[in-house]
C-alpha cells in the first residue's frame, strides 16, 4: 500500500463521538511527524467546570458595588443608586473642552473658555463630573490602593470617549515623576490607559512620554500657577520619538481640572512630532455659571 493511500485511509477514518482527534503538526522540522491528540468531548466539561467555579466564588465572595459595597449582580460594577448619583457628562457640551452646556444650542459649539483660551490639545472628553460618587471613585483608585477600580472606570471611559478612540493611533498615560511613582507605588493614569488599550485594541506606549521635572502638588494652585508649575515638566525621550511622530495620540488621565497638566503633556508630544493630541479622562472639574 502506498504512503498516499495510507494517508487517505487515515483521513477517511471516523472516530466515535468524544474520541480523541488526531492532527499532524506541519511545522515539525524532523522527518518524524509530530502527532497532536485533542479531546473535543472534554471542552463542554471544562466550560461547565469554569462556570461552576464562578458560581461557587460568587457564593463565597458575592459581588458588591465598587462605590458603596452594596450587593450587585455583577463584579466590578455599580449599584443602581450609585449609578444614579454619578454626574455623567453627555451632550450638549463644548466640542473642544468637553464641558457640558446647560442648554442645547446644537452640535459643534465651543464654550467661551475654549474660544478665549484655546487648549493645546484638540479635544477632551470625560465620563463624569468630578463630584459625588465620581470623586469618591477617583480618590479610592488614586489614594486608597484600589487599583482594581481601573477596570470599572476604564470600561466607562471607552464608552464616553468612543469618538476620540475611533480616530486615535496610540494610547499614552500622563506619566508620574519617578519619585512620586515610588511613593504612590502605581500610576493611576497608566492603569486606566492599560484597560482602555486592552478593550479597544489600540497600541499602548506607556514609556513614550516622561516626566522629567518633579512638580509640586497642583491642589490649591490657581490656573496660572498650575501652568507655571508644569512648564517644561514633560519630554519625549529620543528613543521613543518614532512612536510619536505623525501619530494621533490619545492621552489618558484620571481627572481633568484646569487642563494645565494635559496641555503641558500635549505640548511636549506635538513638539516631538505628534500629528494630534486628544484627552480622555474619567472625571473633570465643571464650574457652573
Amino acid at each position: 500500500m502506498t504512503g498516499q493511500r495510507q494517508a487517505d485511509l487515515v483521513d477517511e477514518e471516523r472516530f466515535p463521538e468524544g474520541a480523541p482527534a488526531i492532527q499532524e503538526d506541519s511545522s515539525a522540522a524532523s522527518p518524524a511527524r509530530k502527532i497532536i491528540f485533542s479531546f473535543p468531548a472534554l471542552k463542554p466539561a471544562r466550560l461547565a467546570l469554569g462556570a461552576g467555579l464562578k458560581r461557587a466564588l460568587a457564593l463565597i465572595y458575592p459581588p458588591v458595588c465598587v462605590a458603596c459595597r452594596a450587593a450587585t449582580g455583577d463584579a466590578q460594577a455599580l449599584c443602581a443608586h450609585c449609578w444614579g448619583e454619578i454626574g455623567f457628562i453627555e451632550r450638549p457640551y463644548c466640542e473642544r473642552l468637553g464641558t457640558p452646556f446647560a442648554v442645547d444650542l446644537g452640535r459643534g459649539l465651543l464654550s467661551p473658555a475654549a474660544i478665549a483660551d484655546p487648549p493645546v490639545f484638540a479635544r477632551a472628553r470625560a465620563v463624569c463630573r468630578f463630584d459625588g460618587v465620581g470623586r469618591e471613585l477617583v480618590h479610592r483608585l488614586k489614594y486608597g490602593d484600589r487599583a482594581e477600580l481601573a477596570v470599572t472606570l476604564g470600561r466607562m471611559m471607552v464608552q464616553a470617549g468612543h469618538e476620540l478612540i475611533a480616530e486615535a493611533d496610540l494610547i499614552l498615560p500622563v506619566p508620574l515623576h519617578r519619585t512620586r511613582l515610588w511613593s504612590r507605588r502605581f500610576n493611576q493614569a497608566a492603569l486606566l490607559a492599560q484597560v482602555v488599550a486592552r478593550l479597544t485594541g489600540l497600541p499602548h506606549a506607556p514609556a513614550a512620554l516622561a516626566r522629567r521635572k518633579r512638580t509640586r502638588q497642583q491642589v490649591g494652585l490657581t490656573r496660572a500657577q498650575r501652568a507655571d508649575n508644569l512648564q517644561g515638566a514633560f519630554r519625549v525621550p529620543d528613543g521613543t520619538r518614532p512612536q510619536i511622530e505623525g501619530r494621533r495620540i490619545l492621552l489618558i488621565d484620571d481627572v481633568l481640572t484646569t487642563g494645565a497638566t494635559v496641555n503641558a503633556a500635549a505640548r511636549a508630544l506635538l513638539k516631538a512630532g505628534a500629528r494630534q493630541v486628544e484627552v480622555l479622562t474619567f472625571a473633570r472639574v465643571v464650574t457652573d455659571g
